[in-house]
Order: C-alpha cells, then sequence, then structure tokens
C-alpha cells in the first residue's frame, strides 16, 4: 500500500505534500452535473508566513495526474496561519467522477498511514 499512499497527494507547494488532513464538503446542483468541493485545512503545515503571498493553487495528484484549483483564501492570526479555504469545481459527470476517484485514493491513503 506504500505505492497509493506516496501517489495521492495535496499540495499547495509544489512538491510538498500537505500533512494536515482536510476537511471536505460537497455540494451538487439539482441536475447533478455541476458541483464543487470544498477543503478547509486548519493549521497547514506548508502554508507559512513567509511563502502564504506565493500560494495560488491547490494541486489534486494521484497516479490519473494532476488537477488543480486557484480558489484559495487563506485566513492568517497574528502569527500563524489558521485557515485555508479551497474549493474545487466542477462542470461536468467526466469531472465529477475524476474527482470522485481522486477522493477515494486520498481517503485509502490516509486510512493506511
Amino acid at each position: 500500500m506504500t505505492e497509493i499512499k506516496d501517489a495521492v497527494s495535496i499540495q499547495f507547494v509544489k512538491g510538498e505534500n500537505e500533512k494536515c488532513h482536510p476537511e471536505i464538503r460537497l455540494f451538487r446542483d439539482l441536475d447533478g452535473k455541476k458541483g464543487k468541493a470544498v477543503y478547509k485545512f486548519f493549521n497547514p503545515k506548508t502554508i507559512t508566513l513567509e511563502n502564504f503571498k506565493s500560494i495560488q493553487k491547490m494541486y489534486l495528484i494521484d497516479k490519473e495526474g494532476v488537477f488543480l484549483t486557484k480558489k484559495i483564501n487563506i485566513s492568517i492570526s497574528e502569527n500563524h496561519i489558521k485557515e485555508v479555504t479551497s474549493t474545487y469545481n466542477w462542470n461536468s459527470e467526466k469531472e465529477f467522477e475524476r474527482f470522485i476517484r481522486f477522493s477515494i485514493r486520498y481517503s485509502n491513503s490516509l486510512t493506511n498511514n
């Protein structure tokens, strides 16, 4: 199972896997074609006060490849990054199915840690 664990990750800084596991909420339009996943990271490890201005994407990486979102909001307290909310949108059944395959792999990688 090490192969799956290493092959599935979420990154804000290219090449650095985020170790903080997000809370994820899914929303889907009534027609079932469009929707979004909202990721909330509390006290993320790879985003710091020094690099937060350069964070522009969240990368979702697995054995099928990489997909990403640019919709990121970073909440900062006086001396640390408090919370990061990132939203991934899909606009078709095909994009949703790809997202679900990633989500299953990501979830399985967490249970095998």
